[in-house]
């Protein structure tokens, strides 16, 4: 399995008119971004010239610029985003545990009785 972290665009097929879930590596990211940065081109253009929609690279350029220290002051980090998703993920299994065990309890103190 790829284990590299990807960035997520939906685009619509012409053909079924059904939204397709594009893939970036972070790599391809990190250069869109430079060429944003560094080019004389605009962030549109950028978009453009690699069919990317202009909000996805948009929000790609304001990403690496929170990432640099640069953002708005309470922005989350990559890192930071990525450690919350996780934490949260981790608070709903050990919630579902908690009511898987809760059940268990009452079933037993009922087989008890």
């Amino acid at each position: 399995m790829d284990t590299e972290k990807r960035a997520i665009v939906w685009m619509e097929c012409p053909v079924s008119r059904r939204k397709i879930r594009r893939t970036f590596t972070d790599e391809f990211k990190a250069k869109t971004v430079r060429q944003c940065q560094t080019g004389s081109r605009s962030i549109g253009q950028v978009a453009k010239d690699l069919d990317l929609s202009e909000n996805s690279v948009r929000r790609w350029v304001a990403q690496a610029e929170v990432d640099a220290g640069n953002g708005d002051p309470g922005a989350l980090t990559s890192e930071e985003k990525t450690e919350l998703t996780a934490l949260r993920r981790e608070v709903r299994e050990l919630k579902e545990d908690r009511e898987i065990l809760k059940a268990a309890a009452i079933f037993f103190a009922k087989e008890k009785q």
